[in-house]
């Protein structure tokens, strides 16, 4: 089964929404699901090079940790202009998506979960 996650939301925005999708996605993994998550919006920022941890949890790392096992993570391009941070701005594991992509991933997963 194929499970795709959609993030919208700021990594640090003071809830625990991003942190609880990529709980998410490592307990999926570990039950042996396919899972791919699509970076949209304001979650783009997950995958900004530079990113500095907030609090208990260091987000950026679990994304990172998630891809070393497997997990397929693509970010919006539109996104990344809009948020400032373009191509060369985000970590070189995550690679750019489109929206056909995403319509692609979408059509291909049996479960799809938005954050």
């Amino acid at each position: 089964m194929t499970l795709l996650l959609i993030l919208n939301r700021r990594p640090y925005d003071g809830t625990d929404v991003t942190w609880n999708a990529l709980r998410l996605a490592a307990q999926a993994l570990k039950d042996s699901l396919r899972v791919r998550i699509f970076l949209m919006n304001d979650s783009v920022d997950l995958a900004r090079a530079g990113l500095k941890k907030e609090g208990d949890f260091d987000l950026q790392k679990m994304l990172l940790d998630a891809i070393a096992q497997g997990v397929e993570v693509k970010l919006c391009k539109t996104c990344i202009t809009r948020c400032g941070i373009g191509e060369g701005g985000t970590r070189p594991e995550v690679a750019v998506g489109t929206m056909p992509e995403l319509v692609e991933w979408i059509a291909d997963s049996e479960r799809v979960v938005t954050f």
